[in-house]
């Protein structure tokens, strides 16, 4: 199933880890980078690998393991501590490109097969607007095959910081241009690579309407879910990034009548006309609903 919600936890932080198994996000991101002060990251490491190797075999949540950047010598160090361990997922943090990806998935297919892991088992998803630089290379993810790739995700604060801004968001609470066009480019992107895209964290973690409000939104531009920061985020994901009972209710309509007509083109439903995007729409929107049992 595709993951709603994904919530950094410190890999350093022993009681936080220890909440990690019942906070309800369908992904984990346990995390080596930002959340880690640098004379820590041995230690957060050592805990990491104990971490996932108690949870080996069929995991609930996912759990991903956030990196250090590719062109720093902690990398390789996280690296060699944790696939062994076979972790889900690894985020890579500042990725400049599908090179970076290239490059990570060749370190990956080396430590699988000397862990005797299947090639190819721990996914991928990078952070892809974290340097100017890299926000404008999104439609080189489309040029390349990246079978580990998982989705692409985005972020703000880096950007902001690379490129010298005071602030991100208008006095509304609004991207600025810079991070809408960064946002905009990210969905594009994933779909273009068939893969989910994944919005960005919702800073004020005390304002559940507000997350509320902007997931559905997200979710209807055509994210899948989205990056969180505290477990009292998840639950609001979780739901605001499932179809409406009202939205099942229409696509089985939908289906319904193009099984019975299976002929046509297009098919009339309470005085609106649906075709075969529709269609497709309606079967993603059914078997979402009943993946997650809502």
């Amino acid at each position: 199933m595709t993951p709603r919600s994904w919530l950094f936890i410190p890999a350093d932080s022993e009681k936080k880890l220890g909440k990690a198994d019942d906070c309800g996000a369908d992904a984990v991101i346990l995390d080596l980078e930002d959340a880690v002060a640098p004379a820590r990251k041995p230690i957060a490491r050592d805990m990491l690998k104990e971490f996932l190797a108690a949870r080996s075999g069929n995991r609930s949540p996912q759990l991903w393991v956030r990196i250090n950047p590719l062109d720093t010598p902690m990398a390789l160090k996280d690296l060699a501590a944790v696939v062994p361990a076979r972790p889900d997922g690894i985020m890579l943090p500042k990725a400049e490109g599908p090179e970076d990806l290239i490059q990570l998935n060749n370190y990956l297919d080396a430590l699988e097969t000397a862990a005797g892991i299947d090639l190819g088992a721990v996914q991928l998803l990078p952070l892809v607007t974290e340097t100017p630089g890299a926000a404008l290379r999104l439609a080189d993810y489309t040029d390349f095959s990246l079978p580990r790739l998982a989705g692409l995700t985005w972020g703000a604060e880096d950007l902001s910081s690379a490129v010298g801004a005071t602030g991100n968001k208008d006095a509304e609470g609004n991207w600025h241009f810079t991070y809408q066009m960064a946002r905009s480019q990210t969905l594009l992107a994933a779909h273009a690579a068939g893969v989910h895209a994944i919005d960005t964290l919702y800073a004020d973690f005390r304002d559940s309407e507000g997350l509320a409000l902007d997931s559905r939104q997200s979710r209807a531009e055509g994210f899948s879910g989205r990056l969180a920061i505290h477990p009292a985020q998840v639950a609001v994901i979780n739901d605001s990034y499932l179809p409406s009972p009202e939205e099942v209710e229409t696509a089985r309509k939908i289906i319904a009548a193009f099984e019975a007509e299976p002929d046509v083109g297009t098919v009339g439903i309470d005085g609106k006309m649906y075709d075969i995007p529709h269609l497709k729409q309606a079967r993603h929107t059914v078997e979402l609903s009943e993946a997650y049992g809502a």
